[in-house]
């Protein structure tokens, strides 16, 4: 009895182990697939470039982010292979366990089939009972008899239960190693590919170490670009919020209400807030970190801050949001409800989308076109504009996120996966 015991609080503590170590796997194969998704894209992107005039620093760039995504797949993969090899391990442990019980229950029912082939008959029994020296004796002995025969027969559903256990485990631990093969293959292909990608970003390296000159200006010109548009976006936020704060205070005289002026801004263009845009603000506060992204799909292709260039490692850029390389013909969409609070053409040509939340602002920049108009109400996940695909054939969104004109930092207010 006590051994059935044992092997069923085995099974039970096993399971649970099993049931966490594979939501754990789950979560590993979920972010594996998510990687691999990215290193697809950023595939698909260099392609692309190779077959059009060559960018070197933009090739360069996405050698970067595909070596980066590779090492965090390897990473992934191997934690994948210590995962398996640990249930291996408890799996061929909890046979052995397993198996020792089955062979001591084996003898021990041997030994129970042996003393009941040798009282088997009904004869035997009959004569155990009847030369008992009293009726309390012979009552005993029948119960005896009952017992034993009960006693058996638990020891024979033992016997059945132990083996299917075991073969359940047996099975298990061949799924586990077949699991565990698949894994290192993958590993060695995902290491090769990581090599081959290094060759290749050293090829381009060299070829920008001998016109150095050549592309410092470049990178230059580019940050240069950037910070005009930079000024343009905070000129625009600045002219919103004035222009928005007079249109509030004349609507409240009119109502006869007032408008309270946001306590956040560390300038002096802050929104002054209806009791409404107060609820709009508090509720988008409430959603940092749970916003969804800009796009239905991408990947930051260059986080918000400063930053070494991906090639130019010694020269030091800032991004005043982030920007998500996403596929040729995408939507933006909105990360939240709001108001347009304006639409403009930015130096270069393409266009720029503002959005008010509260005392908010979400930005939506290098759109080729645009679906609204300034005033226009927007919803949770609208499409607002086309994202621009440049002559590089890449097709990048620059998000910012301001509170009145002080800016955020846009990769803590999205989710982690679009």
């Amino acid at each position: 009895m006590k051994t059935k015991y044992i092997t069923l609080l085995l099974l039970c503590t096993s399971t649970f182990a099993w049931s966490q170590q594979k939501e754990t796997q789950v979560q590993l194969e979920r972010r594996k697939q998510q990687i691999m998704i990215e290193i697809k894209s950023v595939q698909k992107l260099l392609q692309v470039e190779r077959t059009k005039e060559r960018n070197i620093l933009s090739e360069i760039g996405e050698y970067n982010r595909k070596i980066s995504l590779n090492k965090q797949l390897i990473k992934n993969v191997q934690q994948q292979i210590n995962t398996t090899n640990n249930t291996i391990a408890k799996t061929q442990k909890e046979i052995n366990t397993l198996t020792a019980e089955l062979e001591k229950l084996k003898a021990d029912y041997a030994d129970i089939i042996e003393k009941s082939y040798k009282n088997k008959s009904s004869q035997s029994r009959m004569m155990y009972i009847l030369s008992s020296d009293n009726f309390l004796q012979a009552y005993k002995r029948v119960q005896y008899l009952k017992q034993y025969a009960e006693y058996r027969k638990e020891q024979g559903e033992e016997l059945k239960e132990k083996t299917i256990v075991l073969n359940e485990k047996v099975d298990k631990l061949n799924l586990e190693r077949e699991k565990q093969k698949v894994l290192l293959n993958e590993q060695q292909a995902n290491q090769k590919e990581l090599e081959q990608d290094l060759i290749a970003q050293t090829d381009l390296m060299n070829i920008v170490k001998k016109d150095q000159k050549k592309y410092n200006e470049e990178i230059k010109k580019k940050q240069q670009e950037t910070k005009e548009i930079d000024r343009k976006i905070q000129q625009l936020i600045r002219e919103a919020i004035a222009e928005a704060n007079r249109k509030a205070r004349e609507a409240a005289a009119k109502a006869g209400s007032k408008t309270t002026k946001s306590k956040s801004s560390s300038t002096s263009a802050a929104f002054e807030l209806t009791p409404e845009g107060k609820l709009i603000a508090d509720d988008f506060k409430a959603n940092q970190g749970k916003l969804p992204w800009p796009v239905e799909k991408g990947y930051i292709s260059l986080p918000y801050g400063d930053q070494p260039h991906p090639v130019q490692t010694h020269l030091t850029i800032h991004n005043s949001g982030v920007e998500i390389t996403t596929e040729k013909g995408t939507n933006a969409r909105t990360v939240f409800q709001g108001e347009v609070l304006q639409v403009q053409v930015l130096p270069g040509g393409n266009k720029a989308i503002l959005i008010q939340h509260g005392d908010y602002i979400t930005v939506y920049q290098n759109l080729s076109e645009v679906y609204v108009k300034k005033g226009d109400k927007v919803s949770l996940k609208q499409s607002i504009g086309i994202v621009n695909t440049n002559s590089s054939n890449k097709t990048i969104l620059k998000f910012l996120l301001t509170q009145n004109a002080d800016i955020k930092n846009p990769q803590s207010w999205l989710s982690r996966s679009n």
